[in-house]
């Protein structure tokens, strides 16, 4: 879903676990970001400015994708 935001770039709706919506709220209580979708954000862009840099280690690649195949995302 696409919407286009008033006063800034078009945005879309993804869905993560409700556990993982949870902890971004807890950690951005008392910090700048005024919203999870602010905070959620920001990380992501962070990660994709990573051009050619391993964000992940072999085993932290492996035990995340096990973890998103429990959940369903992957086959």
């Amino acid at each position: 879903m696409t919407d286009a935001a008033p006063d800034g770039p078009r945005t879309r709706v993804i869905r993560i676990p409700e556990e993982v919506a949870l902890d971004v709220e807890k950690r951005i209580r008392g910090s700048s970001f005024g919203s999870a979708d602010a905070f959620v954000s920001f990380v992501l862009a962070r990660l994709l400015e990573q051009t050619g840099e391993t964000v992940f280690s072999e085993e932290d690649e492996k035990a995340l994708k096990e973890r998103l195949r429990s959940l369903g995302y992957i086959d």
